[in-house]
């Protein structure tokens, strides 16, 4: 059985399990979200690829162990297909949250067809086309990373623009593996703001360009930690920047907002809302 993956957590208030015949992923991402509506501390631990018994029975020792180190019953986040591997967890002191099951017997019903429950079908043959087309739009991503070309940007889905460390490189890179969309990115530089215009290649594709802004003192410490000490992180600096981008910004007419209190999701979600590219469906 593979070795667990656990994200330490000092003085953790008790154990949470994700634990899948996958990779585990799903999992852990829907019991992350749910586990951060509680103000506690949750050591994680990540039981991938459970896909035979004795892993199964593997697995529920593992989570035992844990009740009896905690004294308290781990929670476990099951993406289990294979109903006897999950009937096999389910015998475990823990308290089960079957994400799989739970919704699998009810779709059953109402669409009047049996599930499959078939290990990995979610990631078959027929997903090739969604997965070639995440695989190009990483390689346009990267490839179009900070302006480093201006190759082929009428095939971008979106340009983003903003002063550097705002957050475009790893917004764009979301969107690409997430949602298969081509995002350049494009910093803008002192040049730019004497100028008062966006860089001249940019301009024949205005309509798909998103700006992102960041507040002055987290730039500045972002860039810090970078560069300590250097005028490119100087809060002064930093403030002329930001200022100049965000009246660019408006000058243009280019839609845009400020990644300073939001997560590389939520930037992602609320950038689609606006410029939706017309060959994707969210």
């Amino acid at each position: 059985m593979p070795d667990a993956s656990v994200v330490p957590v000092p003085n953790a208030d008790r154990t949470a399990f994700y634990i899948s015949d996958g990779t585990g992923i799903t999992a852990e991402a829907f019991g992350h979200s749910v586990l951060t509506q509680f103000n506690l501390r949750f050591r994680q631990i990540r039981l991938p690829f459970i896909d035979s018994l004795d892993k199964a029975h593997e697995a529920v020792q593992k989570i035992n162990n844990a009740f009896a180190t905690d004294g308290k019953r781990p929670i476990v986040f099951s993406t289990l297909v294979k109903p006897e591997l999950a009937a096999v967890v389910r015998q475990s002191q823990g308290m089960q949250m079957d994400l799989i099951q739970t919704f699998i017997a009810p779709l059953e019903q109402e669409l009047g067809l049996p599930a499959s429950h078939t290990i990995g079908r979610s990631h078959n043959i027929a997903d090739s086309v969604e997965y070639n087309r995440r695989i190009d739009a990483i390689n346009f991503s990267l490839a179009h990373d900070d302006g480093q070309s201006n190759l082929n940007l009428e095939a971008a889905d979106i340009i983003l623009v903003g002063v550097s460390r705002s957050g475009k490189t790893p917004t764009s890179l979301y969107l690409a593996m997430q949602y298969g969309v081509k995002a350049a990115n494009y910093p803008l530089i002192p040049d730019d703001f004497e100028r008062g215009k966006l860089p001249p290649e940019l301009l024949p594709h205005k309509a798909k360009i998103f700006g992102l802004s960041i507040a002055p003192d987290r730039l500045s410490e972002v860039r810090n930690e970078r560069r300590p000490g250097s005028k490119y992180a100087s809060l002064e600096n930093c403030r002329y920047e930001i200022n100049e981008a965000e009246r660019m910004m408006q000058k243009e007419g280019i839609r845009w907002m400020s990644s300073t209190a939001k997560s590389i999701e939520e930037i992602a979600t609320m950038i689609l809302q606006e410029i939706r590219p017309d060959k994707q469906a969210y």
